[in-house]
């Protein structure tokens, strides 16, 4: 049986590919999934405002706080399956 860890290692995975998918689409699909990165968009935006960072920067927040983010649901649906397969 897989530990705690490795299933938020195989979550966090998950939720960086995720993100990555979602900044590639992005300009090939005329941001028409922007609606899905709103967190990590969201955290980029208050980090430009408070401290007037590169736009680099910010797509880099952008990216660690939607992988966070959908690694976090990943983590959620692991640990689900885990709970029902011992059950």
């Amino acid at each position: 049986m897989p530990s705690v860890r490795t299933h938020l290692v195989i979550a966090l995975a998950i939720g960086a590919l995720i993100s990555t998918v979602l900044l590639v689409l992005e300009p090939l699909t005329d941001f028409a999934f922007l609606s899905l990165e709103w967190p990590g968009i969201t955290a980029a935006y208050f980090f430009w405002g408070a401290v007037g960072g590169s736009t680099f920067l910010g797509i880099a927040i952008c990216w660690v706080v939607n992988a966070l983010t959908y690694g976090l649901g990943a983590f959620v649906i692991l640990s689900a399956f885990k709970a029902l397969r011992e059950a």
